[in-house]
């Protein structure tokens, strides 16, 4: 087992298990999570006889994405911290969606943001009937980052994924279902169990297969997924300089309703 204060993971049986630890503050996406999940991905990559990963978080609620509370006293001075924390994020998402196992994510609570990108990446989804899935990427006056724009258009379609984004929109369990975002909706009681029964089964099949499986599927996507996750990096720390980001974070952390103006 290893354990550091974003992330724990442990291993049995060709089983790895992969915990977000920040449950008091929302599974955050900050400094520690992003370092510490690039190393847990890239480390799982050296796994002798892995065969399946359990991605699950720990609390209420699975992430809240981005750490606003961070970004809010540097919000006039985002670009730099953008380019730095996806740097690690997005080739921890890289090693993450290309790992040559299933991935399975259990998901309770809200998914926002960065999230429900990192869960949408996964190769089966269960979530909990109380569960949430947002992007409110364009509510801050931010475009998308953590692999959105493919795992969200892979799962859901490019017309219904920009919409979701385009608007913010919050999708109960029962309508991520309808839209393809996630695959099984249990009861709250259930979907840790039900997502390890899972994910041990497939740790018991073919794994060399899975892995082809997945490199097809993945190459088959309409655009190539290092660059358009450093696509989404560069936009983001552009996008995040302007007046229009600066204000969507402050609203958000003061708790009022943001003016955007256009730039």
């Amino acid at each position: 087992m290893t354990t550091n204060s974003a992330i724990r993971v442990e291993l049995q049986d060709g089983l790895a298990t992969v915990t977000l630890t920040q449950p008091d503050r929302g599974n955050p996406f900050d400094d520690a999570f992003t370092r510490e999940f690039k190393q847990a991905f890239c480390d799982l990559w050296d796994v002798n006889g892995l065969r399946a990963v359990l991605l699950c978080a720990e609390g209420q609620n699975f992430s809240f994405g981005g750490d606003l509370k961070s970004f809010y006293p540097q919000r006039a001075e985002l670009a730099p911290l953008v380019r730095r924390w996806t740097a690690d994020l997005h080739m921890g998402l890289q090693r993450a969606w290309q790992l040559p196992v299933p991935i399975v994510a259990a998901v309770q609570g809200f998914a926002m943001g960065g999230g429900v990108a990192l869960v949408a990446g996964c190769d089966y989804i269960i979530a909990s009937e109380s569960a949430k899935f947002g992007s409110a990427f364009a509510q801050l006056g931010f475009s998308c980052d953590s692999g959105s724009s493919i795992t969200l258009t892979a799962r859901m379609g490019a017309a219904r994924a920009r919409r979701f984004v385009l608007f913010a929109e919050v999708l109960a369990s029962e309508e991520a279902l309808r839209a393809g975002l996630i695959d099984k909706v249990v009861s709250a009681e259930s979907v840790q169990d039900e997502a390890q029964a899972l994910a041990r089964r497939l740790a018991q099949g073919p794994t060399l297969a899975y892995g082809q499986i997945k490199r097809l599927f993945l190459r088959a996507g309409s655009a190539q997924l290092q660059g358009q996750l450093e696509d989404e990096a560069l936009g983001l720390a552009q996008v995040s300089s302007t007046a229009d980001a600066q204000e969507g974070i402050a609203a958000m952390v003061e708790k009022r309703k943001p003016v955007f103006r256009g730039r």
